[in-house]
């Protein structure tokens, strides 16, 4: 009688996965952040050496240029592109996760969209202005996007698959991009007000708007990483949760709550910057594996550096000026986009 075996992951991708090894990664990652950050601060429009950017965090002279561009400008543009990158790129992990879809980001489904619109909204029928009331109608506009694009791609005997959710999804970003557009065709004085921030963008916040908007996106990335055991189970499948005594609906209530809080508020910060969510969740799985103990915390740590490194590639590109850092998200996500859709019709 032959005997079954079972095929071994190679010994080198257990040692990579092992404990120990990705608590030193996620070490090594924050001071792969924390260099990130510093590049982020010393370099623009003009370049400022390391002796003056130290001397501007930890002896500030409020006489000096460079130490006043430095702590209003470039250290909260820095923190801004950090908490967003993070925020975006959890949400697309417990995105995929919950839904079991590879192309789950909530660009690809729509909560972007949602969010946008509805900020743009406000801004045309109550001219809205502060930021922080653009973060409660974002999240609002998550919100009611996220439970519209379920309800569609639910609607069928098989429930609500990979393949329906990604096509409501789309369904719903093509119908709100339309009506924002149409709003700021009609109304110039919206577009004046929030044509930078729809590109998306970190340029210009300031450290009372990222006060504003951490409560939001710090409560997201703490529920977040307290679901990761039970996003693990999920992500196996509905009956192996249920079979291991999880209670799914409540576990999906609060995983679209953090979705809604994270992608909601970095909207409201940012404006609608895509790709992140999709990216980097792939990105952090091949190396961590599918434990969303570790997969949480690495795309967070993964996505604040790459928004921060996207933001200084997007000011030295056109330096003096500068393009919007969603364009050059869009630049390097949009093939890897194309790659992944290929992928997951070739299987």
């Amino acid at each position: 009688m032959a005997t079954a075996t079972t095929q071994s992951p190679p010994r080198t991708l257990r040692l990579v996965r092992s404990g120990p090894v990705l608590l030193m990664g996620l070490v090594i990652g924050v001071g792969i952040l924390l260099f990130s950050m510093m590049s982020s601060i010393a370099f623009g429009a003009a370049d400022i050496g390391p002796n003056e950017v130290w001397a501007a965090l930890f002896a500030f002279d409020a006489n000096s240029t460079n130490h006043l561009i430095i702590r209003t400008l470039r250290v909260p543009r820095a923190l801004i592109a950090a908490l967003v990158g993070a925020s975006l790129a959890v949400a697309g992990a417990i995105m995929q996760g919950l839904t079991r879809n590879p192309l789950a980001s909530p660009g690809i489904l729509g909560i972007n969209a949602g969010a946008a619109f509805a900020v743009v909204g406000a801004v045309f029928l109550f001219n809205v202005s502060s930021l922080s009331v653009y973060a409660l109608f974002a999240i609002a506009g998550a919100a009611l996007t996220a439970v519209a694009v379920y309800t569609l791609g639910s609607i069928g005997r098989d429930g609500p698959t990979p393949l329906k959710l990604t096509i409501a999804g789309a369904a719903f970003t093509a119908f709100l991009s339309s009506l924002t557009t149409g709003i700021l065709i009609l109304n110039q004085r919206t577009l004046e007000q929030i044509r930078f921030w729809l590109a998306g963008s970190v340029a210009g916040r300031d450290l009372d708007l990222l006060f504003q908007a951490l409560p939001y996106l710090g409560i997201g990335l703490f529920l977040s990483f307290t679901l990761g055991r039970q996003l693990t189970t999920l992500s196996l499948g509905e009956d192996v949760a249920k079979g291991l005594g999880q209670r799914t609906g409540w576990i999906r209530i609060l995983a679209a709550l953090t979705v809604v809080l994270l992608a909601g508020g970095a909207v409201a910060v940012a404006g609608p910057i895509g790709f992140v969510g999709l990216v980097i969740p792939h990105v952090v799985r091949f190396f961590v594996g599918i434990d969303y103990r570790w997969i949480l915390p690495y795309a967070a740590l993964v996505g604040a550096i790459f928004l921060i490194i996207a933001d200084v590639s997007a000011r030295l590109v056109l330096r003096p000026a500068e393009m919007p850092v969603g364009i050059m998200t869009a630049a390097i996500g949009g093939p890897f986009f194309i790659y992944l859709v290929r992928w997951r019709v070739k299987r």
